[in-house]
């Protein structure tokens, strides 16, 4: 069994105050609702985007784009 731990969060009071406002409007624990939004944010982290998904596709089908480096792909990017 896993064990909880606790967490502190820095965050303006109307932050806070509006937050706790809403998760008691909907009837649902605040720390609930952060586990939650924890789990969402992780999931997006693993799952590529529409861009990256394209960009596997393209490579799958006939080789897609190749750089010579990494700098190469920056570039490309924009970045």
């Amino acid at each position: 069994m896993a064990k909880d731990v606790q967490m502190s969060i820095k965050m303006e009071p109307e932050l806070r105050d509006r937050f706790m406002a809403v998760a008691a409007s909907t009837h649902r624990p605040a720390a609930q609702i952060v586990r939650d939004l924890m789990r969402l944010y992780i999931a997006r982290q693993e799952t590529p985007n529409a861009t990256t998904l394209a960009a596997m596709e393209e490579l799958e089908r006939d080789g897609g784009k190749r750089f010579a480096s990494a700098d190469a792909l920056f570039r490309d990017l924009g970045i």
